[in-house]
């Protein structure tokens, strides 16, 4: 259990789940292509490039959200890490962008709250929290922290604005957590990439990449929904023609499924 942060260190978090004030703002209006095309760009980074899909994550974060800046922090590696390091910003856009790689302590961190408590969560945070990180940044205004967990990987995903009160309302939370969701399909598909190479046999290499491609079905096949309805029409013109971009991207992926479905399967 975590102890409670002291007054003293510069940092706010407040549990989103009983905030009324963050649900009260006003939701400004979107541009109705903003999901379809962000999640054709984590569609796409799956399909070419894995590697960087929490880094498209984050850059999606700072263009549709309008954050000043966007990062995700995960746990370094149980075997190496120590309260003094333990979170590491792998992906990172916007005004930070020359934090990548920070390493940071257990605490006090956003990160480490917001893991326990499993939800998304509102944070500020002021010169004295940086000072204590002694990181020179600006200051957190207005940000939003959600929980992120495949398998053993554990983190937090950050958007964050640095001069603006009130820069994020629900629209920018339900959108964040769509494409967080999203984009965990592609960590999991790198980690079972990972165990597959490490573990030997085709028939052991075939049962986990069907039971991986059976995860990734799922979610595909909701995306498949969105991205048929857009084409449709149903979200208007603009939307149609971003559903149309994202197709190809869409089919690849599927075919990709397919495929991994072929494989055989262990004898019982």
């Amino acid at each position: 259990m975590l102890r409670p942060l002291p007054i003293d260190t510069g940092l706010e978090i407040t549990d989103l789940q009983s905030d009324p004030s963050f649900a009260a703002r006003p939701i400004r209006a979107r541009n109705l292509t903003v999901l379809p095309e962000a999640m054709r760009r984590i569609a796409h980074a799956f399909i070419e490039e894995p590697e960087s899909i929490l880094q498209v994550l984050v850059e999606s974060a700072v263009e549709f959200c309008g954050a000043d800046s966007s990062a995700i922090s995960l746990e370094i590696d149980e075997a190496i890490r120590t309260e003094e390091a333990y979170y590491n910003w792998v992906a990172i856009a916007g005004q930070y962008a020359g934090m990548y790689n920070t390493v940071f302590p257990h605490y006090p961190t956003g990160c480490a709250v917001c893991l326990e408590r499993g939800r998304p969560q509102h944070i500020r945070a002021d010169k004295r929290f940086f000072d204590i990180l002694g990181v020179t940044s600006p200051p957190v205004t207005d940000g939003l922290m959600l929980p992120m967990q495949t398998g053993k990987t554990r983190g937090t995903i950050y958007i964050l604005a640095h001069e603006r009160q009130e820069a994020f309302d629900l629209g920018d939370l339900q959108l964040m957590e769509i494409l967080a969701d999203f984009t965990a399909i592609g960590v999991r598909h790198l980690h079972q990439q990972k165990l597959l190479m490490e573990r030997a046999g085709l028939v052991a290499e075939a049962a986990m990449a069907n039971k991986l491609a059976h995860k990734i079905n799922n979610p595909l096949q909701g995306l498949t929904n969105i991205l048929f309805m857009a084409r449709e029409g149903y979200y208007g013109e603009s939307a149609r023609d971003v559903a149309f971009q994202a197709a190809g991207d869409l089919e690849r992926l599927s075919s990709l499924v397919k495929e991994i479905l072929r494989l055989p399967l262990p004898n019982k």
